[in-house]
């Protein structure tokens, strides 16, 4: 499975992207989306709290993320990605 990744620009917040090019699909790193749409200073704190504050998200969190590598400051790391459907 062929991946490319770019880094999209949203509001000034870089949001990391992952093409596949098997299922012909743009896959967006999830906690740069939750900063990038609630201005949080720590996004995966936030997700966890919608987590728990939503026990079916919690429930169907697996079907919602894809963990994909992804580059970050600290070098490749496998991060939940999701489609712009959500799945």
């Amino acid at each position: 499975m062929k991946k490319k990744q770019t880094i999209r620009i949203f509001e000034e917040k870089k949001v990391r992207t992952v093409w596949d090019d098997e299922q012909q699909k743009w896959y967006f790193c999830v906690v740069d989306v939750v900063e990038a749409l609630t201005d949080s200073k720590n996004p995966t704190d936030y997700i966890k709290k919608m987590k728990k504050r939503d026990p079916a998200l919690a429930e169907g969190w697996g079907q919602i993320v894809t963990p994909l590598s992804v580059q970050t400051a600290g070098g490749r790391q496998r991060m939940n990605c999701t489609t712009q459907e959500g799945w």
